[in-house]
């Protein structure tokens, strides 16, 4: 959680201290209390697929993402503003996949940390969005607007 907050402190000198500690918490206590809620007991594709079957009652990775969002949404943060994206949605070999990323006030997602609990099924995964080693991001809006043109 320490780690989480100086990547959050890190997005700008305009980034209270408090709300960076808080968004940490926040989002580590909330991946606990979900993996617990969508009763994860496997790996995050394994899980996807009892979900699809009604073996469990949530944890797809948009799930997750919902979630997450709804309760850091709660904290109504000053300084600081979450995004959703997809990545992978464009690639009819892969299936896509939904997060939410935090990022200083007035910054796009692109100089945010994504927040994926999904990724490592129901432990909290943090990586800076530019720099994320497994996924290309796409803000969710636009993704739904191309959608919206096939």
């Amino acid at each position: 959680m320490p780690a989480l907050a100086a990547e959050i402190q890190a997005l700008g000198p305009g980034v209270d201290p408090e709300e960076s500690r808080r968004a940490a918490r926040v989002a580590f206590e909330r991946t606990t209390e979900l993996a617990r809620a969508y009763e994860i007991t496997d790996p995050p594709l394994v899980h996807n697929a009892k979900v699809n079957m009604g073996l469990k009652p949530r944890g797809l990775c948009w799930q997750w993402a919902d979630d997450m969002e709804s309760r850091l949404a709660q904290e109504e943060f000053r300084t600081r503003v979450l995004h959703r994206a997809i990545a992978n949605w464009d690639n009819d070999l892969l299936i896509d996949h939904s997060t939410v990323i935090i990022s200083a006030r007035g910054d796009s997602m692109f100089d945010g940390i994504v927040l994926d609990p999904w990724r490592k099924g129901g432990r909290q995964t943090f990586v800076q969005t530019d720099e994320d080693p497994r996924y290309d991001w796409t803000p969710r809006a636009q993704v739904f607007a191309a959608r919206a043109d096939q």
